[in-house]
């Protein structure tokens, strides 16, 4: 019964951010599928890349009418719209707002099912603003009334991704790569395109779901560094330092890209050991297998967070 909406070929799907990361993958899925695509974006002037295949609305948070007349007529949200970390006016508390703000218009424009990217091992009590910010937007999607799936993804990794890029990068171009702590704390990372598979194969689904999205390795940080270096036949020497050491350093770092490289929430959650999970594998693609493919052209390029979201 559910399924003559949810599979019909012309459904209109919204996807936020589909210029981005996340969201690019899951709008390529749906795509080749059949599937009719908008976008909200908080860059509708910049070059869309599907050209007339996706169609684009800003992000009217100041506008609830308008955010919902954006999502009228779809069938599902797939919602990946979040901050990485605090720059200028865009707070997590804006942000936690805005995206309470499209999930109302989303009732409002009467969807059938919401989709939404979270985070593993979120918390409501977590002192971590990026984690608690997770917890509560999980608490208002299953409030809302929506069918929903929440799924978890530890850290994410594809052609584009910050963390693992960026660490092949470093490696590149320093002689010392400097590690927060002992570096034992583990990470469970999960490739872009099984994210984006699970993502549109839930969106199908009537029962409400929380998931997490993790791949099949799970590596302590220490080790995926030694790990990316092997594979980018880079020698930088590896060494550990205190954590607020290791920040100060990335600040530097960062003056020196123009970005923000490594927060100290993310150190945080990483020593914390928050991007795992106790489930079972919901991804398949090995990141082992993946850098052996891509060592030519990971961390060629630096990816910038500012350039990405705020620029």
């Amino acid at each position: 019964m559910h399924n003559s909406q949810s599979t019909k070929s012309g459904e209109l799907n919204v996807v936020t951010g589909a210029f981005g990361y996340t969201g690019k993958y899951i709008t390529r899925q749906l795509l080749a599928m059949g599937k009719q695509v908008k976008t909200l974006t908080g860059h509708p002037e910049r070059e869309n890349p599907f050209g007339d295949r996706v169609s684009v609305a800003p992000f009217s948070f100041n506008d609830p009418e308008q955010l919902s007349e954006s999502l009228r007529g779809a069938s599902t949200l797939f919602n990946t719209y979040w901050i990485r970390f605090a720059y200028g006016k865009t707070t997590f508390e804006t942000a936690i707002e805005n995206t309470k703000t499209l999930i109302k218009a989303a009732q409002q424009a009467s969807l059938r099912k919401i989709v939404h990217i979270s985070i593993t091992n979120p918390s409501e009590q977590s002192r971590l603003a990026y984690f608690r910010g997770k917890a509560l937007l999980e608490r208002a999607v299953i409030d809302s009334g929506l069918s929903y799936a929440i799924i978890r993804p530890a850290v994410i990794f594809g052609d584009e991704d910050i963390l693992i890029n960026n660490i092949a990068w470093l490696l590149r171009h320093f002689p010392v790569f400097v590690v927060p702590g002992k570096g034992d704390y583990r990470l469970q990372p999960v490739f872009v395109e099984d994210l984006a598979e699970l993502a549109v194969r839930l969106s199908a689904q009537t029962d409400n779901i929380v998931v997490d999205a993790v791949g099949p390795e799970v590596f302590a940080f220490d080790e995926l560094v030694r790990l990316i270096a092997d594979k980018v036949q880079n020698r930088a020497r590896i060494i550990h330092l205190p954590p607020r050491l290791a920040q100060l350093l990335s600040v530097v770092i960062g003056y020196l890209v123009h970005d923000v490289v490594l927060t100290s929430d993310e150190v945080a959650g990483l020593m914390d050991n928050l991007l795992i999970s106790d489930g079972p594998p919901t991804g398949g693609t090995r990141l082992r297998d993946w850098l052996s493919e891509h060592a030519e052209i990971v961390g060629k390029r630096y990816a910038c967070e500012l350039d990405r979201h705020y620029w």
